[in-house]
């Protein structure tokens, strides 16, 4: 008797909990995590309602980084956001309208080509003028610099799905009638977003890559300095500060991994969920945040009183527009003279600028215009050189870690934070081994060229092998398919569309990098090698802007020229032969 009194005793600080309090004290780290996100807002919110100040002095003791830290994930998160939203409706847009599609693809292979700080001056000076008294008009315009850099990949990732959807699948929404927001919401989205979580990964992994121009720069005489770790690190680096490099590097690196950790790795796990499969994966991802959020009553509430109702609401609002669809309501008409006026006036304006930049380009030399022509096809072999060079390693390695979850889960990370690291920190380690062994400036070129966009490859061709569906493995395994039979039938039909979605947005992430591969300021002398985005770079610092539009329109027609003669085709390969049909 006395022994189980004393078990009892034991147990009691456990067992005398009530079952919802026990709940809440699980809870408490979520409840901890939106305390610190709220106020985490107000503290930003305080931030960008100040007085614009441009040239905010940077802090380089060790003391300053979290507050830098908050102040880039903030400007991190919200460009994210931008660009998940644009990524859906363009492609949207661009999937299910094929006038549109003839337009929206190649542009977004153009925008994609031109470099980050490109669109520095524009964007600048629209959102300074914007809010020209608050911290705000300066922290939007970082943010749409971000936004540049993020939201390429991962529009030709949801593109690309959507339009590899099974004929079956799209059929069964006919067949049910369901609205155009039912069959995004409950076919195309969930479809899409195996790929869209990996590159979504790579997008903000090339946000910390363009993070030290994006809060550091030079506008005309103005000297623009954001604090953040982007700044933190550029200053570091012009002060010639080791210490302080590493330890806004250190802050960097651990910021990445807990955030692999807490949004990641749960996303990664929830989206498999969606994969096309009619058999359970023997290994799938796991996450122990994704588990403790599933059991949360806190979420569970939260979900039921705000999310299953907005979503019953919007899900029932456009079935009442489909219902009143048939009947003509007299806007028609007027709708289509408002995209007819919105359709001249952007000609109008495309005319324009047509004009203008054609006066300006007749004052390139002929000297001038040989060398655009020349570099061009210099950058060109070298981008091509690039993608083969990254497409024999990361094919192989991709597919393994995509077979492999509990490879993934450690690889991921690692993957992550190497692909964070701005390549250009490491070149001038790069120029000097090469310099050393004999090897000149273009060969570092290709290098730096391959360190910032091998990357966009190994990701998406990691999520292409993570949706090879598990009974089709397993159908392999039945038939006793060797490992070249495998590749040729499975693997590599399997990752089509995904890995052409990874070399179309690395060859854009390379000649957008070739501004900066070509053309390099060290050690107070500037190394450059024959190529477009040298000459690009040449002309932005002597301010010889003929030179610099007519270099710029030159890499812009090779890039439509590339899109139209070859990924074009692969996109139509990808469409009808590696569909995946049950």
């Amino acid at each position: 008797m006395t022994e189980h009194r004393g078990q009892a005793s034991r147990l009691l600080p456990f067992e005398s909990f009530p079952s919802s309090a026990w709940a809440l004290v699980k809870d408490l780290p979520i409840i901890f995590a939106g305390l610190a996100l709220f106020y985490g807002l107000v503290s930003l919110t305080h931030y960008w309602t100040e007085t614009v100040n441009t040239a905010a002095e940077i802090q380089l003791q060790p003391w300053a980084l979290p507050r830098y830290a908050l102040f880039s994930l903030a400007r991190l998160t919200a460009a994210y956001v931008v660009s998940l939203v644009f990524t859906l409706v363009y492609a949207y847009v661009a999937a299910h309208n094929a006038r549109a599609e003839r337009i929206l693809i190649p542009m977004l292979d153009t925008l994609q080509s031109i470099p980050v700080l490109s669109f520095l001056p524009s964007v600048m000076i629209s959102m300074v003028a914007l809010f020209p008294t608050r911290q705000l008009g300066p922290e939007l315009g970082s943010i749409l610099l971000i936004f540049t850099g993020q939201v390429w990949n991962m529009t030709f990732s949801v593109y690309s799905s959507m339009k590899s959807i099974p004929r079956e699948m799209q059929e069964a929404t006919q067949i049910y009638r369901l609205s155009w927001w039912q069959r995004f919401t409950q076919l195309e989205l969930p479809y899409s977003a195996i790929g869209l979580v990996w590159n979504s990964m790579m997008s903000v992994a090339g946000g910390w890559f363009f993070l030290m121009p994006c809060e550091m720069f030079v506008l005309g005489k103005r000297d623009l300095r954001l604090p953040g770790l982007g700044s933190y690190l550029q200053t570091a680096a012009n002060a010639g500060d080791t210490r302080a490099i590493l330890w806004g590097v250190f802050a960097m690196v651990m910021v990445i991994v807990l955030m692999d950790q807490l949004i990641w790795r749960p996303v990664i796990a929830w989206s498999e969920k969606f994969k096309f499969e009619t058999v359970e994966a023997a290994q799938a991802p796991r996450s122990p945040i994704l588990t403790m959020l599933r059991h949360s009553r806190v979420v569970s509430r939260l979900t039921r009183a705000a999310l299953d109702p907005g979503r019953e609401a919007i899900t029932l609002f456009f079935a009442r527009r489909r219902a009143a669809h048939p009947i003509d309501d007299g806007r028609g008409g007027a709708r289509r003279w408002l995209g007819w006026a919105a359709g001249l006036a952007a000609v109008g304006g495309l005319l324009y600028g047509v004009v203008k930049m054609s006066v300006m380009v007749t004052a390139i030399t002929r000297l001038e215009l040989h060398g655009i022509f020349i570099g061009a096809g210099a950058t060109f072999l070298r981008v091509e050189l690039t993608l083969v060079l990254a497409a024999l390693w990361t094919i192989p390695v991709g597919v393994y870690v995509g077979l492999r979850p509990n490879v993934a889960a450690f690889v991921q990370p690692v993957a992550q934070i190497a692909a964070s690291v701005p390549a250009t920190a490491l070149f001038p380690i790069v120029l000097l081994m090469l310099i050393r062994v004999g090897g000149g400036m273009g060969i570092a070129a290709i290098v730096l060229l391959l360190l910032g966009t091998q990357w966009y490859l190994l990701f998406n061709v990691i999520a292409g092998a993570m949706a090879i569906p598990t009974d089709l493995k397993e159908v392999c395994d039945i038939y006793h398919l060797g490992t070249v039979q495998r590749w040729r039938k499975l693997l590599l039909p399997g990752i089509f569309p995904y890995l052409l979605t990874g070399l179309v947005t690395a060859s854009g992430g390379a000649w957008n990098a070739s501004i900066v591969a070509e053309y390099f300021h060290f050690n107070k002398q500037t190394i450059s090698t024959t190529g477009l985005g040298a000459t690009i770079s040449a002309a932005t610092d002597s301010g010889n802007d003929p030179l610099l539009l007519g270099a710029t329109i030159m890499m812009v027609a090779m890039v439509v020229t590339i899109n139209r003669l070859l990924w074009r085709r692969l996109y139509g390969l990808a469409q009808t032969r590696y569909k995946l049909e049950s």
